[in-house]
């Protein structure tokens, strides 16, 4: 897995761009659990994502861009709870999380 290579230097950042495009919901989540490991073990995780929620539950600090520009940046936790930002990006109400496939 490229995760375990790109560790192997120990790196005090990682660039992930997109790791859960194209992957099934096990395989995913599997992916995010290694993201939060790496963040739990110091390692600074810069995170490019479609699945904006998951990232966000994942992540520290959020910035959304909005055709390439800097729409709205903070805390996860203000972003996953802002009403507007949740139905415009994330597919709901703050809280309220679509349905997904169980993998």
């Amino acid at each position: 897995m490229e995760f375990a290579r790109s560790l192997m230097v120990s790196p005090r950042v990682v660039l992930l761009d997109e790791p859960s495009m194209g992957l099934d919901p096990k395989t995913t989540a599997t992916v995010f659990e290694q993201v939060v490991r790496m963040r739990d073990a110091g390692v600074a995780v810069l995170l490019v994502e479609q699945n904006a929620r998951r990232a966000l539950e994942t992540a520290d600090i959020g910035c959304v861009l909005d055709l390439g520009r800097v729409h709205i940046s903070g805390p996860a936790p203000e972003l996953l709870a802002d009403p507007q930002l949740s139905e415009l990006y994330l597919g709901g109400r703050p809280g309220e999380h679509a349905a997904s496939p169980r993998g």
